[in-house]
């Protein structure tokens, strides 16, 4: 039956692409949720079942690469030095590839310039900095609540948005050899 019934299932990825296209047109704030769905083909109530919020579909699937994050730290050789491991896992976790879609500089122009979305990002920045607190506590017999891995998810956070700053003034810099250039730094503090 044409044209009736149910629509069909969408993906993650086919919301946030029109997501993207939407705020890129509208910006962030004029865009309701039930624009976002109609322009999909789906109820408003079906979008949450895919993103909690509409600040969720501008970070797309981080649950899953916090997931692939953590499996990047467990995975470094015991013998690797902590401030290697942390290194290493955080200039692949911000490696996108540069065909990927939406564009991740689209993605994070809008989240780092986007007022509405700084409270929700402190959510997700706590979720991220959790990671290495986790690891970082693992590998010195410490809690994730100890000053020195807290301090390790802070400090790693705060050069990785110091690397994103540079890296959006001037996107033909590579923006992991820019990561990897601001974690030398911790390097110091943990060797």
């Amino acid at each position: 039956m044409a044209g009736g019934g149910r629509p069909s299932a969408t993906t993650h990825h086919t919301i946030e692409r029109v997501a993207f296209r939407l705020f890129a047109e509208r910006g962030f704030d004029a865009t309701p949720l039930e624009l976002i769905a109609a322009e999909v083909g789906v109820g408003r109530r079906t979008l949450f079942r895919y993103f909690p919020s509409k600040n969720d579909i501008c970070w797309g699937a981080f649950d899953d690469t916090l997931g692939g994050f953590a499996a990047s730290l467990e995975a470094a050789p015991a013998e690797r030095p902590l401030w290697e491991a942390v290194h290493r896992a955080v200039v692949d976790f911000n490696d996108f590839p540069l065909d990927a879609d939406p564009p991740h500089e689209q993605r994070m122009r809008l989240i780092l310039g986007t007022p509405a979305l700084q409270a929700h990002s402190v959510l997700r920045y706590a979720q991220w900095r959790a990671v290495i607190a986790a690891y970082v506590a693992r590998r010195t017999d410490a809690s994730p609540d100890d000053l020195l891995p807290r301090t390790v998810g802070h400090v790693s956070l705060a050069l990785s948005l110091a690397a994103y700053d540079r890296w959006l003034d001037d996107t033909s810099v590579s923006l992991p050899g820019l990561v990897d250039d601001a974690m030398t730094g911790l390097r110091d503090h943990l060797a």
